[in-house]
């Protein structure tokens, strides 16, 4: 936890510099595009995993690292390119959350199993998320 803690400072120290030498765009925009390559080759490091069965996690963490990434890189791109249109309201995007999606899914039928309970009560946190979003929604 300490070295965690302090890899935060220094990180996050680093950020806050960057941001009074170069500014916040310039700040944002490779802060924003580093993590949105280190989500990718996260990603593919879990495939690999996975390719070499090592965990039954493994496919999860893609597809979830994958879905990640593809969302900062919508933002990313999107904020490069000064928000076009063509990126506003775009239903392709519901692909690269759908990445997600399946990357959740996936891990709660890993915790299902590893709890030893009944087929299909991975659903149910899925189903949860679902209600409470769509209850936000209603209400604001």
């Amino acid at each position: 936890m300490r070295q965690a803690l302090m890899m935060f400072a220094a990180i996050a120290g680093a950020f806050l510099f960057s941001h009074a030498t170069l500014g916040y765009h310039a700040t944002f925009s490779i802060a924003y595009g580093a993590l949105t390559l280190m989500a990718l080759m996260i990603s593919m490091t879990f495939l690999w995993l996975w390719t070499e069965r090592t965990t039954p996690l493994a496919l999860g963490m893609s597809f979830s690292w994958a879905g990640a990434a593809s969302l900062l890189a919508w933002g990313w791109i999107a904020n490069i390119a000064g928000n076009p249109d063509a990126m506003k309201e775009n239903g392709a995007l519901f692909i690269f959350i759908a990445l997600y999606f399946v990357g959740a899914i996936l891990h709660f039928g890993v915790m299902q199993r590893s709890m030893g309970l009944k087929t299909g009560v991975f659903a149910v946190p899925v189903l949860v998320a679902f209600v409470i979003a769509s209850l936000i929604r209603a209400v604001i």
